[in-house]
């Protein structure tokens, strides 16, 4: 039996510090050096995501905002619905394939619009049924959901609103610990199993969302059977902004990707139980009793 392919999505998420340039050079460095599947920006509506309060206060750690209060930080990290629209025809031209993560009612229509393979939930929102409800109704497309700060009750009612409106086979979902970074002993790898023997049946793929530091764990997600893999991913980690230090940079990538295909190929039984490789040396180095 062969594993699937793995899919790798490089989570640019607003990594791109507001500026277009910065982002198209994300796409292209993750489509031609990382060989990546897929990149991943965010979309907000932050007027409609914060409160009052929210918005006008301070962001907790003032060397990582870009704005006086949290709310213009936010402003300032996000793309315009157009700018989206030329993402994702830069991502056209590049040969990878564009998506965002949708954080409320206003940007999970404005990005439904640009009808991109796929949309993500981030664990933040994943119990805004609103919103979900508009996506079954309509968005054609997979739906990606993550599952971090979740309960198994609420996991079950999300996976019950798909199958109620048809779209679970959209539905992929994914383990996911929500912290910046996720120290190694709060991955979690095997709520992957867990997650396997509840919804394997009943949802499209199961994948895992990592946000702790290296690639090896990423590789052990896969090979406990998560199919799509999503890392963040920044051009340089010393940057400004809340994600960086948990990102990878494209030579992370680019490893993770390499070493995932290579354990595909690896995660095999023996075809014959004396492989040609190995004929050659039983012929010359297996013990013969004289």
């Amino acid at each position: 039996m062969k594993n699937k392919q793995p899919y790798v999505i490089a989570e640019a998420g607003c990594n791109h510090k507001g500026e277009m340039e910065i982002a198209k050079e994300l796409i292209n460095v993750a489509a031609m050096f990382c060989h990546a599947d897929a990149i991943k920006f965010q979309k907000r509506c932050p007027k409609e995501l914060l409160t009052e309060e929210q918005y006008n206060a301070p962001h907790p750690n003032p060397a990582n905002s870009y704005g006086d209060t949290y709310g213009a930080h936010r402003e300032f990290l996000e793309f315009t619905v157009d700018q989206h629209a030329q993402l994702k025809e830069w991502c056209e031209e590049a040969g990878i394939t564009y998506s965002t993560s949708v954080w409320d009612m206003t940007s999970a229509q404005e990005i439904a619009g640009l009808k991109p393979e796929f949309i993500k939930i981030p664990s933040a929102c994943n119990n805004h049924f609103e919103m979900l409800q508009w996506l079954c109704d309509n968005y054609k497309g997979e739906i990606q959901l993550s599952f971090g700060m979740t309960t198994h009750e609420e996991e079950e009612e999300i996976i019950k609103l798909f199958e109620k409106n048809g779209r679970n086979k959209d539905l992929v979902i994914f383990n996911c610990t929500s912290g910046y970074p996720v120290p190694f002993e709060d991955v979690c790898l095997l709520e992957i199993k867990r997650m396997q023997e509840s919804y394997a049946q009943r949802v499209k793929k199961i994948g895992f969302s990592g946000h702790h530091l290296g690639i090896a764990v990423d590789v052990a997600a896969y090979t406990l059977g998560a199919e799509v893999i999503e890392r963040h991913y920044t051009l340089d980690r010393t940057w400004k902004g809340t994600d960086h230090a948990a990102s990878l940079e494209p030579d992370g990538i680019r490893k993770l990707v390499r070493n995932l295909k290579a354990v595909q190929k690896a995660l095999t039984y023996k075809e014959q139980e004396i492989l040609p490789i190995e004929q050659v040396q039983r012929d010359k180095l297996k013990y013969r009793k004289k």
